[in-house]
């Protein structure tokens, strides 16, 4: 057992923790982490009800939103072509 926990180890941990926190951080600490992970809890379990309710819906508006990003990028490319254009027309005119 010279890889396990000892219990001393946890005794040394603990003594680290209220040394470097001080006691009357510690409870205030537990709150907030307990606070934290039962809103990470619920969280995580509402995302899994939505997906497993409806997979087919949350599919479509990302294809709509790529198909719109791939629109929006052509048109830019698009835009920028012919200003590339248009300089090299006054180049040539001046």
């Amino acid at each position: 057992m010279l890889n396990g926990l000892q219990p001393w180890h946890l005794i040394i941990l603990v003594l680290i923790v209220v040394l470097l926190f001080g006691a009357k951080r510690l409870p205030d600490a537990a709150r907030s982490i307990g606070k934290s992970m039962k809103i990470f809890k619920a969280e995580t379990k509402d995302m899994h009800n939505e997906s497993a309710a409806e997979p087919e819906k949350r599919e479509l508006p990302a294809a709509t939103a790529q198909s719109a990003a791939d629109q929006q990028v052509a048109e830019l490319q698009r835009q920028l072509d012919e200003l590339k254009r248009q300089q090299e027309q006054q180049k040539h005119a001046s």
